[in-house]
């Protein structure tokens, strides 16, 4: 019995050596895999030569006339004015593709300073919509770590980032805006710096929409219109 056993042992030995080669074995021929790896799997790498093509390329050049859906190259915004729109294009020249320029200046706008220290308001007119186009930044680059409400229980939260803070707590909503803005751009503690990423116009919406969700969870009845005050106070007519 154990003779046999030995003896398949071997055997088997022997063959899985002959097939698999012993490791470190040079030779021209490519290795036997079972499983093969990602790295040799058929596709196109950034840079590197490829022989399903005529001229030997992998990358493709874009077809003339053509860019990529929803993408445009960020331009540089100078000297943004007051008024500028909350896509980050200049009065005037709003559209679909509009450019969104990055931190160029060293105005408020840009940088979130009045002079020596952070300033505090938001330098473009508020509107629904910069307030619907924070919303949607906020969401993207914020929420996974902030939550949906800013409460500091993200997804990034739940699977053990705990250093996410709320900004929720007092100390961020009297914290001034310009501070918030410079968070953003680059960054602090933990968070990682968002200032190549998130154009300028988008910090501000995003700064305008946090501001929204701090006054929804910390709001008295003394931010309900004296009109719709008025009807709260009513008592509810008696059920028959």
């Amino acid at each position: 019995m154990l003779r046999g056993f030995l003896l398949i042992f071997t055997l088997a030995a022997i063959a899985i050596v002959a097939m698999a080669g012993f490791r470190g074995q040079h030779s021209p021929r490519p290795p036997w895999e079972l499983m093969p790896d990602m790295v040799r799997q058929p596709k196109v790498r950034a840079q590197a030569p490829l022989g399903f093509f005529a001229d030997g390329r992998g990358p493709r050049l874009p077809i003339d006339g053509t860019e990529p859906v929803g993408y445009d190259i960020p331009k540089p915004q100078q000297n943004a004015p007051p008024e500028i729109s909350p896509s980050g294009a200049p009065p005037g020249e709003e559209s679909a593709h509009a450019p969104l320029g990055f931190s160029v200046g060293t105005d408020y706008y840009n940088t979130g300073k009045m002079g020596a220290n952070w300033g505090t308001g938001i330098p473009v007119a508020v509107t629904a919509q910069l307030m619907a186009r924070g919303q949607q930044r906020f969401i993207i680059n914020c929420s996974v770590c902030h939550g949906l409400t800013a409460a500091g229980n993200g997804m990034a939260k739940q699977f053990g980032l705990a250093t996410v803070i709320s900004l929720q707590d007092e100390r961020i909503r009297k914290m001034a805006d310009g501070e918030i803005f410079n968070t953003i751009t680059h960054g602090k503690n933990t968070m990682m710096s968002y200032g190549g990423n998130v154009p300028v116009a988008d910090r501000w919406a995003i700064i305008t929409y946090i501001r929204a969700l701090q006054r929804s969870q910390n709001a008295s009845v003394n931010d309900v219109p004296p009109d719709q005050r008025a009807k709260l106070d009513q008592p509810e007519p008696a059920k028959k």
